[in-house]
């Protein structure tokens, strides 16, 4: 890890924090270089500063909330493994003659339980993302994904996904390799797997790409992830031709945890760290492994058979409407 500061990355939301932040140091300095007491000045600073963390960050609108799931210094699937898991080996290929960097996993202990980690990773850097093509897995990566949850699954070991794509790769050199067939195989196995699947959007879940490692017993989300159908300024460009409507599409898509919550796509939201998960990574990692343990104990007790019901059932629900009559 490098040992050099790295100057933070401010979303327009947080200038204010910022410039609070910046304005404590100034006086805290001042007040060492003139031998002045302002330790009642800077305690209310800074609870000013909890105060308007809290504000801001409860009342983020979708567009908002999609800015704070893309952050680049969110935490990423390798962060939360290497943060949450006793020891960890990462496994690579397809077995098909590639080893897809955008989606990543092997097989760990949470809380000394032998489990499969896997998840798309996407870049902390333009090189690091170029080379991970911006966490948008291509076939060989859901291949590589199948590989590894059959292991799990033949060896008895719970499968522990972490979304994290704008999508899956849409390249031509994709769609002759198979994409759309890779995703659709994972879909139908992921249902027939007996041993437990637990799946968690820590950013961005786009898609096909989302869905590709999306199937499981439980489907967890961290507070200002989001989880969507398409990114909304692909919505923005089909609907209206105007991609700068994206701010409208992200409200109409119902991409946010608690939307998704009160729709029953998703079990539980998982809160963040004031200020989200990338202010705090070490606390999300807590908040992610402590959800973890206790939904592996909650479906841990049911029969593979119990399990692949109330799976299957899960998701035929997803999209079931009532209409009323008002005649």
């Amino acid at each position: 890890m490098a040992t050099t500061e790295r100057k933070p990355l401010l979303l327009d939301f947080e200038k204010p924090l910022a410039e609070l932040a910046n304005r404590i140091e100034q006086i805290r300095e001042l007040a060492e270089e003139n031998g002045v007491d302002v330790s009642g000045q800077i305690r209310q600073l800074e609870t000013r500063a909890m105060q308007l963390r809290e504000e801001i960050f409860t009342s983020l609108s979708p567009s908002q909330k999609l800015q704070v799931a893309r952050h680049p210094r969110r935490p990423s699937t390798l962060d939360y493994i290497q943060a949450i898991s006793d020891e960890w080996i990462e496994l690579h290929g397809d077995r098909c003659g590639g080893d897809d960097p955008a989606l990543v996993g092997g097989i760990g202990r949470l809380d000394g339980q032998p489990v499969v980690m896997l998840g798309h990773q996407k870049g902390r850097d333009t090189k690091d993302n170029v080379a991970r093509n911006f966490g948008m897995p291509a076939p060989g990566g859901y291949r590589k994904a199948l590989r590894l949850m059959e292991h799990a699954n033949k060896f008895g070991m719970p499968i522990l996904t972490f979304i994290d794509t704008p999508g899956a790769w849409a390249g031509i050199e994709a769609e002759h390799k198979g994409q759309g067939e890779a995703i659709a195989y994972n879909l139908r196995e992921m249902f027939r797997f007996e041993v437990p699947i637990i799946c968690t959007v820590i950013g961005e879940g786009g898609s096909g790409g989302a869905l590709g490692i999306g199937v499981g017993d439980r489907l967890l989300m961290f507070e200002h992830a989001v989880y969507t159908v398409a990114t909304p300024e692909a919505c923005a460009a089909i609907l209206w031709k105007d991609a700068s409507k994206a701010p409208q599409a992200a409200v109409a898509l119902k991409i946010i945890s608690h939307d998704l919550k009160n729709l029953g796509i998703i079990d539980q939201i998982l809160t963040e760290p004031a200020g989200g998960a990338h202010s705090d990574p070490l606390s999300a990692a807590k908040i992610l492994k402590d959800a973890l343990l206790t939904n592996l104990e909650l479906i841990r007790h049911l029969t593979p058979q119990e399990r692949q019901q109330q799976r299957y059932e899960k998701f035929r629900k997803i999209g079931v409407f009532t209409e009323i009559s008002h005649s």
